[in-house]
């Protein structure tokens, strides 16, 4: 248990305050992170994430006790950041009483209240329970599957209220560290990071993603015999796309357009930015443009991130039914 001492001074008189703080000088507001979700959707990972960071993280915390350790009066310039994670193990837990207790907090102005949902598929909730054997927390004579729908039900209002959803689906434990990085860095880490993710649409789009480029209409390595077994990021494969008619007035026009944009992604407060690049099988051409770009971006001064997300699904890259 946290114990959080304050001390408290008398108040300046007024002429002293008027020499100390301008009049309507903005008071600083401590960051409350209410992480919630779907069981199994990276809940302990995300907290544990968010502690690194910097917050202060609290775990399963009854929600009668929420208001208590998040106002903390008296000590709001002294406090660190919160992390809260609440979900359905947590006593006394429903939606209803959550979202009341959240907006209790929301008209506090010393807080800055943020609501993260985690979410994951079913099929994939099912399989994780199933291969950790573990049991779920709504788990009684009840087959996991149901246990999942059920709780689905019961927070699906959360998921709605959200100031953030993170479907974790297709996400590493690296990938979660880095979006939740770029969404609550504390002012001291806060500047625009940029994730640069190559992809098969043949798997799905990263859920994740801001812009979508699909670049599909180059010319597909997979069907030069010597060059499939290779990836974008040999030689050959490279030299086979940047002759390809196309390739240099879009690479030309995309970095065009983004320039521009990304000053305006800053000025309006973004701090993370996921841009995804596809093709048919993930493993030439998307890797190819992906790392150019995010060459371009390093360039420029942006810190960037580079992930080839489906790189590793080697016998998957035939196009199905012809060409790509």
């Amino acid at each position: 248990m946290t114990t959080v001492t304050a001390t408290i001074t008398p108040a300046p008189r007024a002429a002293e305050a008027d020499d100390r703080k301008p009049a309507g000088a903005a008071q600083p507001r401590t960051r409350v992170i209410l992480v919630t979700g779907m069981s199994g959707a990276g809940h302990s990972t995300a907290l544990k994430t968010l502690e690194d960071m910097g917050y202060e993280a609290v775990d399963n915390l009854p929600l009668p006790m929420l208001q208590s350790l998040a106002a903390r009066p008296g000590a709001v310039d002294v406090a660190r950041p919160l992390a809260i994670g609440i979900d359905i193990r947590t006593r006394g837990f429903g939606a209803e009483t959550f979202m009341a207790e959240l907006d209790r907090l929301g008209q506090q102005p010393e807080l800055d209240v943020k609501l993260l949902f985690l979410d994951c598929d079913d099929e994939v909730l099912f399989r994780r329970y199933t291969e950790t054997r573990r049991r779920h927390p709504l788990t009684a004579d009840r087959p996991v599957a149901d246990s999942v729908r059920h709780e689905r039900q019961l927070v699906e209002p959360l998921r709605a209220r959200a100031d953030l959803v993170v479907d974790t689906t297709m996400l590493t434990a690296a990938d979660l560290r880095r979006l939740l990085l770029g969404h609550f860095a504390l002012a001291q880490q806060r500047s625009m990071s940029v994730f640069v993710v190559s992809f098969s649409y043949r798997h799905g789009v990263p859920r994740e993603s801001d812009l979508v480029f699909d670049v599909r209409f180059l010319d597909n390595p997979f069907y030069v015999p010597q060059l499939r077994p290779l990836t974008g990021r040999d030689a050959p494969v490279a030299e086979h796309i940047r002759r390809d008619p196309a390739f240099t007035p879009f690479l030309d026009g995309l970095t065009g357009v983004l320039q521009p944009l990304l000053p305006r992604y800053i000025h309006e407060g973004k701090s993370y930015l996921t841009i995804a690049v596809g093709c048919t099988g993930g493993r030439h051409r998307s890797v190819f443009v992906a790392e150019r770009l995010a060459g371009w971006l390093n360039d420029l001064g942006y810190p960037v991130t580079l992930n080839h997300r489906d790189l590793s699904r080697g016998g998957e890259n035939a196009p199905a039914g012809g060409r790509a």
